[in-house]
């Protein structure tokens, strides 16, 4: 049971770390006022609610996981394990969700995002 516990934290500290950013065509880019415009699309994408998401993932992981467990002999056990999953699948879902905010605006604004 105790890899379990390391994978899923180590799977919420990889849903948490950061990520690179967009990559656009540079060509005719004004590396510059792409800073500017990265900066404010990125002030938008901080509107989407990670810790919301991360709490309401780790309480339905822990519900599912207490069950599961309920049924192996060891609730508190999976309730734990699945609050920590829960939570990092959240999180992960959540850092997807900002990244396409952040793409999706530099889209609209003439930006080539390649990724």
């Amino acid at each position: 049971m105790r890899p379990l516990i390391v994978l899923a934290v180590v799977a919420f500290i990889g849903a948490c770390s950061g990520t690179s950013g967009p990559i656009i065509d540079t060509k005719g880019v004004d590396l510059a006022q792409f800073e500017r415009d990265k900066a404010e699309c990125e002030g938008f994408a901080s509107q989407v609610s990670t810790g919301q998401a991360v709490g309401r993932g780790a309480a339905g992981g822990a519900a599912v996981g207490a069950a599961i467990g309920a049924i192996t002999g060891s609730a508190g056990r999976g309730a734990g394990i699945g609050a920590v999953t829960g939570g990092a699948e959240s999180a992960r879902i959540s850092e997807r969700e900002r990244a396409n905010v952040v793409s999706n605006c530099l889209r609209g604004r003439g930006y080539r995002v390649l990724n």
